[in-house]
């Protein structure tokens, strides 16, 4: 197959690494718009058992990826100036450009051809001539799905609070996050390390509050420093980083037909899923997984992509369902803020309603005992 692969990120080179080790005669390129060793943003998390899903598939990825991996058991959750560590609750993180430069090296020894520096704004390109399979890989923006949006059947759901990706020096222990109310309203602020030196600190904040700080209007260096006051506490010291950081609202995106012709959707392309739940980029990949199976056990190109939605749409819209879910739990953050920390602190923990407190109880038998005293009913 000629297949051709708009963007570069971990979507489009692990299935682009995927088809051509099934087979060294498919001819695939990747086209990139940024340059070699660029990238947007600081770390990436990874839930749960971190790339476990990758075992059973592709031993060789999962080596290749776990070293670079920043780990930790527990998740904190800071309600104010009072932590409550929950137990049961694993997370890793890996910086996105480490992850990219291993996915590139890993594609490219197998005969990948990676573009640099080129975009492709059309379907039309020469690039993509004779492409028997084009990839649109290019992310949550992706011109590709919104210039076609009737043929996929784009739904798109741009959510009210605010948020803004930095880094920081301060290294933490953990997946944290942080609550602090201030004068115009409650600052979150989800921070983990990605390496033994740099974590990622993302502010989020609601619309009203967003307004009432006065962000609109405020330059880039002194927004840092609004947001650096209000976690000092937090920070101890260590400065805020910016890596073309804006304020941005979520979309929440999803598409009702993945494909139509050759050309077929993948990543935060096909649809997006709330950085709260740690989930964006391995989706990606399991796409990834899920289209490269579904050409192998297809007989035709049709087929394969009508078998890619049908067996990867139930999987995927239980995490997109839950972390839509999430969203609207951060967006009731302020009036959540009024309770005392062990119930805020359980409020996250069931709020997708995917965890129950038998669930709680089992993960974390300290903070399912600290609810049920202030809880009797429970009991």
């Amino acid at each position: 197959m000629k297949i051709r692969i708009v963007g570069g990120g971990p979507a489009g080179l692990y299935f682009a690494t995927l088809m051509k080790r099934s087979d060294p005669g498919h001819d695939v390129a990747v086209f990139e718009r940024g340059p070699r060793d660029a990238t947007w943003g600081f770390g990436v998390v990874f839930s749960d058992r971190a790339l476990e899903f990758l075992r059973a598939d592709d031993e060789a990825t999962y080596r290749l990826l776990m070293p670079l991996m920043e780990t930790w058991p527990n998740l904190t959750i800071a309600h104010s100036d009072t932590r409550i560590p929950i137990a049961g609750n694993g997370f890793a993180a890996v910086g996105r450009l480490e992850l990219l430069n291993a996915l590139e090296a890993q594609a490219e020894s197998l005969g990948v051809r990676l573009v640099f520096g080129r975009g492709i704004a059309s379907l039309d390109d020469p690039a993509l001539a004779g492409a028997d399979l084009v990839v649109a890989a290019n992310g949550a923006f992706s011109w590709v799905r919104d210039e076609n949006k009737d043929k996929f059947g784009t739904e798109t759901d741009l959510r009210t609070n605010r948020f803004i990706w930095y880094g920081t020096s301060k290294v933490f222990d953990s997946l944290s996050l942080t609550f602090r109310t201030t004068e115009h309203g409650v600052f979150c602020a989800h921070h983990y390390r990605y390496s033994p030196r740099m974590s990622t600190f993302l502010v989020e904040v609601t619309d009203a509050t967003w307004r009432r700080a006065g962000f609109a209007d405020m330059s880039e260096a002194d927004t840092i420093r609004h947001c650096e006051r209000v976690f000092a506490r937090d920070l101890d010291g260590e400065p805020i980083l910016s890596n073309k950081s804006f304020w941005r609202q979520f979309p929440a995106i999803s598409n009702r037909q993945w494909s139509f012709g050759n050309v077929v959707l993948m990543g935060d392309a096909l649809r997006t899923a709330h950085f709260s739940i740690g989930s964006g980029t391995r989706l990606a990949m399991e796409d990834a997984i899920a289209l490269w199976k579904a050409l192998r056990d297809a007989g035709s190109l049709p087929e394969a992509l009508a078998l890619y939605q049908e067996r990867r749409l139930p999987p995927m819209k239980k995490i997109w369902d839950a972390a839509n879910v999430s969203i609207r739990w951060y967006e009731g953050m302020d009036t959540l803020m009024a309770l005392p920390a062990v119930d805020f602190a359980y409020s996250y923990m069931t709020r997708t309603g995917r965890v129950d407190h038998a669930e709680v109880r089992r993960r974390d038998p300290g903070l399912a005992a600290a609810y049920e005293a202030a809880h009797p009913e429970l009991a």
